[in-house]
């Protein structure tokens, strides 16, 4: 069993058997404090996690929601409206769900079309190459813009301070990698990272006007919004879009790229056009690309007869739950058209679902739709390199062959 406080038990992927290991025989499973933070719980059954999801009074975001230890003073640096319980999260949410709600969303599927369809058509024509760098990436950054509102000439240099911030233990991202060196300099920065810094900078320049936003985007919505957000609450949540908004994202469709050019018959399947409603939460579901959240309990609970005692964390692996098999038929394979697939990578159940779910639907539907169309095969030729985390775990670097038909 990996110990799951080591980002090294993730840089050949999720540790699937040890997930399976626990929900079969301690689906409450203790960790003991590793690398200077404190030991947690983890829940990995798909019931435990959606009933503690569902109960934000028992289980509070409000302590922060990754496995790192913080001080209070940390914490009210660095939190954004996920890092609060209700009420406070529905004030908080009430001033930006509107921007992301389906029917906004699937406004934007002519956009998302026609950037697919350029990307997926230049992959095609370079053949072979890195299928995260040629269609993975490039979709969710073009898309960031968009919705954010921002100059397509600054999306490049985001989105690398999006992966050094959200990819803080990986080396490949950042030369700051939060357990091998002293980070304490940015402990009031998004994630510990000094790429905090540079996007509160940017943040800093968009409220101050030097930075225009266009009109009909997420942040002019924001800062437009009855109650807005105080400029600290601001520079949170931008730096909480930049990252989230694209890495996720990125990783479900890196994911679905690589299931597809591993297995000929799948691709096949997909090309047949009978599954485009359903393959894209399937492939969602054994991406999970957000491992966990950490909730931090309220009150002494008994379960699976031991003990969390108030003030213990208690991390819910979504990556787990969404393979459990009393759930899930098959719950390791791809079924295109999984009936009723109750999968929780967006959080569902609780009250901290993910606001970017329907545009991250949209962005994988339009992807399969335009390689079923542009492609006629692909071919997997070697083995994914996969993040360093075990907070967003996902294929980085995907070597393929994309054959035209």
């Amino acid at each position: 069993m990996r110990n799951l406080a080591d980002h090294d038990s993730f840089t050949d992927g999720v540790p699937h058997a040890t997930f399976a290991q626990m929900r079969a025989e301690a689906p409450l499973h203790w960790t003991e404090a590793f690398a200077g933070n404190k030991g947690f719980w983890s829940l990995t059954r798909h019931a435990d996690i959606l009933a503690a999801n569902r109960d934000p009074a028992t289980f509070s975001s409000a302590q922060g929601i990754r496995i790192e230890d913080q001080t209070r003073e940390e914490y009210l640096a660095r939190r954004t409206f996920q890092e609060t319980d209700p009420p406070e999260h529905f004030a908080t949410r009430r001033i930006v769900q509107g921007a992301f709600a389906k029917p906004v969303i699937a406004r934007f599927e002519g956009v998302v079309r026609e950037l697919a369809r350029d990307i997926v058509a230049r992959a095609v024509a370079q053949g072979t190459g890195d299928g995260v760098a040629m269609i993975a990436k490039e979709l969710p950054m073009k898309m960031l813009g968009r919705i954010l509102g921002v100059p397509d000439a600054d999306l490049d240099w985001l989105v690398e301070k999006g992966d050094a911030l959200i990819g803080n233990t990986d080396p490949d991202f950042t030369d700051t990698v939060l357990d091998k060196v002293d980070t304490s300099a940015y402990a009031m920065m998004p994630f510990r990272s000094p790429a905090g810094v540079e996007l509160y900078d940017y943040a800093d320049a968009i409220l101050d006007g030097a930075k225009p936003v266009t009109d009909d985007g997420i942040l002019r919505c924001v800062l437009d919004a009855e109650g807005a957000l105080d400029r600290l609450a601001f520079k949170n949540f931008f730096c909480l879009l930049v990252a989230a908004g694209n890495d996720t994202t990125r990783y479900s469709i890196a994911m679905a790229l690589y299931l597809l050019a591993r297995d000929p018959a799948l691709f096949d399947a997909v090309r047949s056009g009978q599954y485009f409603d359903t393959a894209g939460d399937e492939f969602i579901r054994l991406a999970s690309p957000t491992l966990h959240f950490r909730r931090t309990a309220t009150r002494d609970i008994d379960l699976h007869g031991q003990t969390i005692r108030e003030g213990d964390k208690v991390l819910l692996w979504f990556v787990s739950g969404n393979r459990d098999a009393e759930v899930f038929d098959q719950p390791d394979t791809p079924i295109l058209d999984r009936p009723s697939n109750r999968n929780l990578a967006f959080g569902q159940g609780g009250p901290h679902v993910c606001l970017g779910m329907w545009l991250a639907r949209l962005e994988l539907r339009v992807v399969l739709e335009e390689l079923s169309r542009q492609a006629k095969a692909l071919t997997l030729l070697d083995e994914p390199a996969w993040t360093r985390s075990n907070f967003i775990c996902g294929v980085k670097s995907l070597p393929i062959r994309i054959t035209a038909p």
